[in-house]
């Protein structure tokens, strides 16, 4: 003699299977879509919390943290320079110059970090890139 499920478990299980299936759909689109968020091709520009731009090549590399190399970043010319009603002159400078001798990679904490944009290869900033490039 087979069991007789009730109803009400009958329905309970459906709907338990229906939210882990949706639940596991959702949580595969969101991981696949920050995976290729980030194009290794491109280069990314990096806004942080404290107002700081850093340029460069992002990748995730766990929950906390992401991983910048390649990297670029604004520097205000002296202020000497500067007329009033007018914005400071900037200069794109390239990370590792300063005095205290960074490497050129930088993990960021994620808590940090506003948003990522790609950039495109015709951008004012990547185009600055190359053409630091190939002055090395």
């Amino acid at each position: 003699m087979a069991m007789k499920i009730p109803i009400n478990k009958k329905i309970a299980a459906l709907i338990l299977v229906v939210a882990i299936v949706i639940f596991a759909s959702v949580s595969l689109a969101i991981w696949l879509s920050a995976r290729s968020a980030l194009s290794a091709e491109k280069y990314q520009a990096v806004f942080l919390a404290n107002g700081q731009v850093y340029f460069g090549r992002a990748e995730k590399i766990n929950s906390r943290y992401v991983r910048l190399s390649d990297i670029y970043y604004f520097q205000a010319k002296p202020e000497n320079q500067e007329s009033e009603g007018q914005l400071p002159d900037v200069a794109l400078t390239k990370l590792g110059s300063e005095l205290h001798g960074p490497e050129d990679e930088m993990l960021i904490n994620r808590e940090q970090i506003l948003f990522i944009e790609n950039l495109r290869d015709d951008s004012k900033v990547v185009s600055a890139i190359k053409g630091s490039k190939q002055k090395e």
